[in-house]
């Protein structure tokens, strides 16, 4: 369990269990940080987290504080969750088919390159910005601009997202073995094997996101963290 991971469920379970109600705001950032024993930007992704999920809401100036003690689902950006992901099955699963009927060999070098830089990142930020840079790459090798347009605009939330299931599922790992599937059946041009990989990739992410929504006991960030 990350530093992040603990943080945030030691506070769900907080307000999940009634310590704060509806209304009350958290201890402030340096009170949580000596609290917890944990630094500043560990606690603002578990706070930013809390956030996504519907729990909390941060006002600049006032503090964090408890909107809801259940969660309801988690929102990225301008999105729901369940919405990104219902338009992510409709979209990106047949892109992913056309991309292998009409990919250059100038986007199969790119799709390489970049996983290749996502296989050696370690920081999880860049990260991020690779994987959502991957899956307008995917679009583009569609050769359909209105696909990556799609894409484009939802670029935002898929980065949110991203954050969120690598923070909070240890996702990376298992993302880069399926970009990777997904690139090799690009390159062997079959349709089949790229829509099966990009559907496989997108049920993981749900199988992750359930897994994270799924209700909690409580949890304390004690022993065996990782410290920031």
């Amino acid at each position: 369990m990350s530093a992040v991971e603990a943080v945030f469920g030691h506070l769900r379970g907080a307000i999940e269990r009634g310590e704060y109600a509806v209304g009350d705001r958290l201890p402030s950032e340096a009170e949580l940080c000596r609290t917890l024993e944990v630094s500043r930007p560990v606690l603002r992704e578990a706070l930013r987290a809390l956030e996504a999920m519907g729990l909390t809401v941060s006002k600049t100036g006032k503090g964090t504080f408890v909107v809801a003690t259940t969660v309801e689902g988690p929102t990225f950006g301008d999105y729901a969750a369940a919405d990104l992901l219902e338009v992510r099955r409709h979209v990106e699963i047949p892109v992913a088919g056309y991309a292998a009927l009409r990919r250059t060999p100038e986007d199969l070098d790119r799709l390489a390159h970049l996983l290749d830089r996502m296989e050696r990142e370690t920081d999880t930020t860049a990260w991020v910005a690779l994987d959502t840079v991957f899956h307008l790459a995917v679009a583009e090798a569609s050769r359909n601009p209105v696909f990556r347009r799609v894409i484009e605009e939802i670029r935002d939330a898929l980065a949110r997202q991203s954050a969120f299931l690598n923070e909070l599922g240890d996702r990376r790992e298992q993302s880069d073995c399926e970009h990777r599937a997904i690139l090799e059946a690009l390159v062997d041009g079959s349709e089949p094997d790229a829509v099966e990989a990009m559907s496989h990739h997108l049920r993981r992410v749900e199988a992750t996101l359930t897994d994270i929504l799924r209700p909690q006991g409580a949890g304390t960030p004690t022993e065996g963290r990782p410290e920031a």
